[in-house]
């Protein structure tokens, strides 16, 4: 391919709405163009890259017996009330009305009526498909003979968030490979999980990219169990905690912290009730510094305990009331509270509430003595005695919680947020390191949550109708093309994974007004596309030697090689790694076998280090 002739614009300096590196360096590198806020155009360069990436996906998923097909981006409103996402999904489902729907508000309003048009909403953009794909499996799957069957499309997708950015990581339209797996039975849905747990080991491996599968929260999308797969990075949103001395990884919202002991407080005594006074202090550890008396000049902020108060809604409409207690120097992780009540939602109770029920101001809220409160008290003080404790009494704490005397009926569990160098719960050796990573993949073992609610059902082998058991995994394909970018880069710009790599060898030509010197590089130009390499040729005139040099630095491509009159008059060309930067003279007839083993050598380089 000729530059000559490519659609792309370089840029100098950095659009002034890029906020991450990949939505600078791709913009710049002329591969995306914004047309809206979240929404762009993939322009000949990262359309290449996507499509490479997709027919990873498309190779490995049918070593596994997955079926593509494409299913409608428009959905029709009645498959969501069927699960009963239409009404719960969120503002981030984009629903419109068609001209049906807009004639029968017009004849309304006409006839002096207000309707609301929001109500007469009956298509939605699809951010997912579980209930396009439950419809077509419903009415094409009658018997267990059939199952399993592991479904999978690559369609544009759009969630209408609400602060769309950082380019392609967090934009409203993408691209997304979502599959969705039908059992007749648990046992075999958790193979199918495994299996594509495996499957997606192998894509991010090919890819070249550092990566980790972690254990996740399964969030609003429901299911049994879940893990997502991280790109690692920097500028990653997710914290990752990873244990150094066994597979162990997870997102630090559902990373198992371990019990740390009760430390030693002394023999237990009576709870001391407002014991502490620490006026207008509502800092923890400023508050432990100012907890004094004759035996204590201030407390360890160990020994003191925090406190927050909740309000769960289950899916049925009730609430109720939760407390969680932790020791003063950890923090609360909400999901675990959440996930352990079982609530389908959970708020912090607004302050206002918090302080008429408790009848004290923020910072001397307790546990102790609350009515119609479940009270659950993180792992960790298990056994602990002599305590402090809001009192609930503006000012003032308690001093000597025992939280089996004193909070009767309540429960000990995980509550703490993980944290870096605490000893793995899995294998009891190994430390916690911290990573941050990008979510571009994840799987779900969905359970019956979506073909129950639908109808979607077999007969088994006594004939007795059973809804189908589901598994949903999907791979945000342009997210992860961008996390590619976020990972691989210097100062100069883009470092393309070969496998993705828009064109694996950036041909210059610095003189091609010369006969002589473009007359080589188009030889090696055809040399190289003969022995099956991608090459795009910079054979633009005009343009400086450093000019050309800093395109080819921008856009990242892992080979380079220069064709200019004086290396020439040597009878040598240069082939550069952008990478490593480590150049190699070379005749231009030795191309094809020098560009070879370089290949070789930077894919041993990416089977080696993928996944690591």
């Amino acid at each position: 391919m000729k530059q000559s002739k490519l659609l792309i614009q370089t840029l100098r300096e950095t659009p002034r709405d890029a906020d991450v590196v990949s939505q600078q360096l791709m913009m710049r590198a002329g591969m995306i163009q914004k047309v809206a806020a979240g929404i762009y155009s993939y322009l000949p360069l990262a359309f290449r890259s996507i499509r490479k990436f997709e027919e990873i996906v498309r190779e490995e998923l049918a070593k596994d017996g997955c079926q593509e097909l494409l299913m409608p981006a428009v959905l029709p409103a009645e498959l969501w009330q069927e699960s009963g996402r239409w009404k719960f999904y969120g503002d981030e489902l984009l629903r419109f009305c068609d001209r049906k729907a807009k004639a029968e508000v017009a004849e309304r309003r006409a006839r002096g009526e207000k309707p609301d048009e929001r109500d007469f909403y009956n298509f939605c953009l699809g951010p997912t498909h579980e209930e396009v794909i439950t419809d077509i499996v419903r009415k094409n799957v009658r018997s267990y003979k059939q199952l399993p069957m592991n479904l999978f499309q690559i369609q544009t997708k759009f969630r209408d968030e609400r602060r769309p950015r950082f380019g392609l990581m967090r934009g409203r339209e993408f691209t997304m490979k979502d599959g969705y797996s039908f059992h007749p039975d648990d046992a075999c849905a958790d193979r199918e999980y495994w299996a594509m747990f495996n499957a997606y080991k192998r894509i991010f491996s090919r890819l070249g990219v550092k990566f980790r599968p972690v254990e996740a929260d399964s969030g609003a999308i429901g299911g049994s169990f879940t893990h997502e797969f991280h790109v690692l990075a920097g500028s990653g949103e997710d914290a990752i905690l990873s244990c150094d001395g066994c597979d162990y990884t997870s997102n630090i919202e559902k990373t198992e912290a371990p019990a740390l002991g009760a430390g030693e407080n002394g023999t237990a005594f009576e709870l001391k009730r407002d014991h502490f006074a620490t006026p207008g202090v509502v800092g923890q550890v400023e508050q432990a510094a100012g907890m004094k008396d004759a035996e204590h000049d201030g407390m360890p902020i160990e020994q003191t305990s925090k406190f927050f108060l909740y309000r769960v809604t289950f899916g049925d409409g009730a609430t109720k009331l939760v407390g969680a207690v932790l020791r003063g120097d950890h923090e609360v992780n909400p999901v675990k509270v959440k996930n352990f009540t079982g609530a389908a939602e959970m708020e912090l109770l607004p302050l206002e509430e918090a302080e008429a029920f408790t009848g004290a101001k923020t910072g001397f809220m307790g546990p102790v003595g609350l009515k119609d409160v479940q009270v659950l008290v993180d792992a960790s003080l298990k056994g602990a005695v002599n305590l402090t404790c809001g009192a609930n009494r503006t000012d003032y704490h308690h001093f000597g919680l025992d939280p089996v005397r004193d909070l009767p009926g309540c429960t000990f569990t995980d509550l703490r947020m993980a944290a870096e160098g605490d000893t793995c719960t899995r294998c009891g050796k190994g430390r916690y390191q911290p990573f941050r990573g990008i979510e571009v993949g994840q799987v779900f073992k969905l359970g019956i949550k979506y073909s129950k609610s639908m109808g979607c059902t077999f007969l088994d082998e006594q004939g007795k109708e059973n809804p189908m058991v589901m598994g949903c995994y999907g791979i945000g394909i342009t997210r992860t093309v961008a996390a590619a970018v976020e990972q691989n880069y210097d100062a100069d710009g883009i470092i393309w994974p070969w496998p993705i790599a828009p064109y694996q060898v950036h041909l210059l030509c610095l003189d091609p007004a010369s006969a002589d010197v473009a007359g080589v590089a188009t030889q090696v130009e055809k040399d190289l596309e003969a022995a099956g390499f991608e090459v795009l040729h910079d054979d633009r005139e005009g343009m400086s030697p450093g000019a050309k040099f800093k395109d080819a630095d921008l856009l990242g491509f892992p080979l380079r090689i220069t064709v200019g009159a004086k290396g020439l008059k040597d009878g040598i060309v240069e082939l550069r790694d952008r990478r490593t930067k480590d150049v190699i003279k070379l005749k231009p007839e030795a191309a094809v076998a020098e560009v070879s083993a370089a290949r070789d050598r930077i894919m041993l380089e990416l089977e080696t280090a993928g996944g690591r």
